[in-house]
């Protein structure tokens, strides 16, 4: 009989069999990785067309009933995260295709936002490269924790965490979403904002950690990044789409805010010719946020679990 197949997509760091034990699986399924992104659905099913198993990771790649109609043999669908609004879960029961979860930490997102806010304040690259390179000693003047205000947009499982960061760093911490209560401030220990237009216009770091959604794309665009001061900055780890990123090229390119930070991007991996790879005042990464040793050992650990339960006929963390 033959082997099954499980395609894991984007596997850049080929992690899936480094952090991960595929043996309990035995010899009923056969695991083919991709390390390189594939830019069109057709190259996508040419590369998958046989796969039973396909693995992919968080909200990369799309999979409308487009796409999976055209993927007649795939019978189970592993996102990793337990929330994934990418894929089209009706047309997914339609073609008889199961799709389940993983777990997924909220603390790496924490950690590298603090990383590009950090870097940000403290001229790090810039200050590195000269370094370097034999160029100035001291060219950059940092900026304070202590003391500003750190505005949150969001404060959820994620910005909950970064809250308390910039809370032991002595800052003032204010916050603001939709949703968000007055307790749930208090609970966490900071100030919800009167607006979201108040905290953009008061704070000196602005950090975004909101799920996308209708209400929330684009929620910044031109006139609210116009809010800003010139000596705040603005990181982004959330969702691109959450900022016009058009709007926020231009307040780069003019000088005014006094820079960004960014780990999402409307299209990725970013393409060469981006005009956000050589935007000033921009320190960005390529979506590091979940990408950390603990979660892609539970991303792949609990990818391995949930192709053995549904084998045995009992799928784990199916999503709808």
């Amino acid at each position: 009989m033959r082997p099954l197949r499980c395609a894991v997509l984007d596997d850049f760091q080929n992690a899936a069999t480094a952090f991960a034990d595929w043996s309990p699986l035995g010899d009923r399924v056969d695991v083919v990785t991709y390390d390189e992104h594939f830019a069109t659905q057709d190259a996508l099913v040419a590369a998958i067309a046989d796969a039973d198993v396909v693995v992919t990771l968080r909200e990369r790649v799309p999979f409308p009933a487009a796409l999976l109609n055209r993927l007649p043999r795939l019978k189970l669908l592993i996102a990793s995260g337990m929330r994934n609004s990418v894929i089209d879960y009706a047309a997914a029961r339609a073609n008889g295709v199961t799709v389940c979860g993983t777990e997924s930490s909220g603390t790496p997102p924490v950690e590298l936002t603090w990383a590009l806010l950090l870097g940000l304040a403290r001229g790090i690259v810039q200050e590195n490269d000269a370094l370097r390179a034999g160029g100035r000693w001291q060219s950059t003047v940092g900026a304070d924790l202590h003391g500003r205000r750190l505005g949150l947009l969001g404060l959820g499982r994620i910005g909950g965490k970064v809250a308390a960061v910039g809370l032991a760093f002595g800052m003032e911490v204010t916050a603001w979403s939709q949703n968000l209560t007055e307790e749930r401030a208090a609970e966490v220990g900071v100030t919800r904002a009167p607006s979201k237009e108040d905290l953009l216009a008061s704070s000196d770091f602005v950090s975004i950690h909101l799920a996308l959604s209708d209400r929330t794309r684009n929620l910044l665009g031109a006139r609210e990044l116009a809010l800003l001061k010139p000596t705040a900055y603005l990181v982004n780890t959330s969702r691109a789409a959450i900022v016009d990123q058009d709007a926020l090229l231009t307040v780069l390119r003019e000088g005014r805010i006094a820079g960004a930070g960014l780990d999402v991007f409307d299209t990725e991996p970013l393409p060469a010719a981006h005009p956000l790879r050589t935007a000033p005042r921009l320190l960005a990464t390529p979506h590091l946020g979940y990408v950390s040793r603990a979660n892609y050992e539970r991303y792949y650990g609990q990818a391995v679990e949930a192709i053995g339960a549904w084998l045995s006929g009992a799928p784990i963390r199916v999503l709808s």
